[in-house]
């Protein structure tokens, strides 16, 4: 029998929101099996009270940190050093990491060079260096509930309604994201055969083997349906495995 993909999923509780985890778990099962799961945090604090309850309904383990000193806490270390551990003890296939805190790249980086992939959750506000490092980064806000549900877990004790996902960005917004326009042609040029079409599949695998980007982090469920909000590309064979796109710019 095949051993399945093994997960070691870390949380920085002190910046995660709570109320997304069931969401998160179930995008990590697209992966995997989450085998380890631990949340780090000092739980004396009335702020992760909102934590408590996911915690044992998620099969969660609660990593206790006391702060050692005022206004700083020690939870980005003890994560940190049990990531390390796990690694060589452990041996997962891979980290999933949730967590807004920059402070986690060198990490990152640590882990991608010993062979692991890391899946990165954080809120759309996560500094760009922590994004990029991980293999995939996935935005919160854009899983499940909106945003207003992410930030409201903060509030001590509070239990967050369930609300509907936020919309998709426009295509008129996304035209003005140089970097991301860049990527997708960039991937269509490389995959393109003589008559400028790529399969869709083969350039969505370079793109993950490039960048960690993710559509849904601008609303859309898949590839396909964020590159034709654009409409700086053309789609051939839609509905079919054989979907293709091209750069307008080459049929010109």
């Amino acid at each position: 029998m095949t051993e399945p993909f093994r997960i070691a999923l870390l949380i920085d509780a002190d910046n995660a929101p709570a109320s997304k985890i069931d969401d998160i778990l179930n995008d990590l099962a697209e992966y995997g099996e989450v085998t380890i799961r631990r949340a780090y945090g000092n739980w004396t604090k009335s702020e992760l009270k909102g934590w408590i309850e996911e915690l044992h309904d998620a099969a969660i383990r609660p990593m206790q940190q006391f702060d050692l000193t005022a206004h700083k806490n020690a939870s980005d270390m003890a994560l940190a050093i049990d990531a390390v551990e796990l690694l060589h003890a452990a041996v997962p296939d891979a980290f999933a990491l949730v967590s807004s805190d920059s402070d986690f790249t060198p990490l990152v980086h640590y882990l991608r060079e010993k062979g692991r992939a890391v899946y990165g959750y954080g809120r759309e506000k996560t500094p760009a260096p922590f994004k990029s490092a991980c293999t995939r980064f996935t935005v919160v806000e854009k899983l499940g509930g909106s945003e207003e549900e992410a930030e409201a877990d903060t509030e001590a004790g509070a239990t967050p309604a369930r609300k509907p996902s936020s919309s998709a960005t426009s295509g008129q917004l996304l035209k003005r994201n140089a970097r991301l326009i860049q990527l997708l042609r960039n991937s269509i040029a490389a995959a393109a055969d003589d008559d400028g079409w790529a399969l869709v599949g083969t350039v969505v695998s370079r793109i993950r083997n490039q960048s960690s980007e993710d559509p849904r982090n601008y609303g859309y469920a898949t590839w396909t349906k964020l590159i034709k909000a654009i409409d700086l590309f053309e789609l051939k064979d839609e509905g079919t495995s054989a979907i293709a796109v091209s750069d307008k710019r080459t049929k010109k």
